[in-house]
């Protein structure tokens, strides 16, 4: 069901293990409707059976299901280029650039133009309407082009499990309900990490950090993955093959900020800034609450 192959589903920009909705599946199945509604009710099948499916989806994913609005951080860790150019836009004028409410779309190398609100190719962006720009561009990008689909696959999967039991859960509890915890090897992350500033594999704070890590049952690994890098998937042949937004990018500590904040991350570059903690006890605790309420600070993207 999941594999590009068929054209339902396709890999994300940045990564070969995180999966999308293929926007051009209609063109592809001419059921695809169909086919999404009953992956949704087999997906909803094995949420109530307790069994998981062999695919993980990019946060958005998770978000749609749960009707959450899509933000431009979620847009981070599935298309940097995309998002950096919104960041651009967002923080200078872009009277210069001459672009309008409309997008550029490749179907299957035939570059068509579509409107992101009612005639606007015709309406230019300016500074100030840019952010209504933005907002437009993340809901095209990510739910207007699978909205019929997307649909059909929570139609399939209300039918086994209703909305309201799943609105309890948020799009990371979301995404290891459905596709489960995998077991994760410390000794193979600890191998395959980076670190950047004054950090190396004997600086206290990073012995620390590893031994906070041992400490921690496979669910909160899982967490602290998903918090750094947005996605609880290891990839099949482990930590050496993660991906980043430019290609391969091994999970990377730098040290950053005071002891009295907490530790935040770039799912971008699957980076975690860690402060320089004076005790185990204090690293562990601030790392947990971080991965927990990862929405409540300032910096997280």
């Amino acid at each position: 069901m999941f594999n590009p192959y068929y054209g339902l589903f396709e890999y994300s920009a940045t990564d070969n293990y995180t999966l999308q909705i293929n926007a051009l599946s209609g063109i592809l199945n001419d059921e695809h409707l169909n086919y999404f509604e009953f992956i949704g009710r087999i997906a909803g099948m094995a949420v109530f059976h307790g069994k998981l499916l062999d695919a993980f989806f990019i946060r958005p994913f998770y978000r749609m299901m749960l009707r959450k609005p899509i933000t431009l951080a979620d847009m981070e860790s599935v298309d940097s280029e995309y998002y950096n150019s919104l960041i651009w836009i967002q923080e200078n004028d872009p009277a210069d650039l001459e672009m309008t409410f409309s997008v550029e779309e490749d179907q299957f190398g035939e570059i068509k133009e579509k409107d992101l609100k009612p005639n606007g190719r015709n309406i230019p962006v300016t500074n100030e309407n840019k952010m209504e720009y933005i907002n437009c561009v993340i809901r095209w990008r990510f739910s207007a082009r699978v909205e019929h689909q997307m649909r059909s696959f929570m139609k399939g999967f209300n039918a086994l499990i209703p909305q309201n039991l799943l609105q309890i859960f948020d799009e990371n509890e979301v995404e290891l309900l459905m596709c489960g915890l995998q077991d994760i090897d410390v000794n193979n992350w600890k191998q395959n990490t980076a670190y950047k500033g004054e950090y190396n594999p004997n600086h206290p704070v990073i012995i620390n950090f590893w031994k906070a890590v041992y400490s921690f049952n496979n669910e909160m690994r899982s967490r602290l993955l998903q918090f750094v890098t947005g996605t609880s998937r290891v990839p099949m042949n482990g930590f050496a093959e993660l991906y980043g937004s430019n290609g391969p990018q091994l999970f990377t500590i730098e040290k950053w900020g005071n002891p009295n904040q907490f530790p935040r991350a770039h799912t971008c570059f699957n980076r975690l800034d860690l402060p320089t903690y004076p005790s185990y006890h204090e690293l562990r605790a601030k790392l947990m609450t971080a991965i927990e309420n990862t929405q409540g600070f300032e910096g997280v993207d």
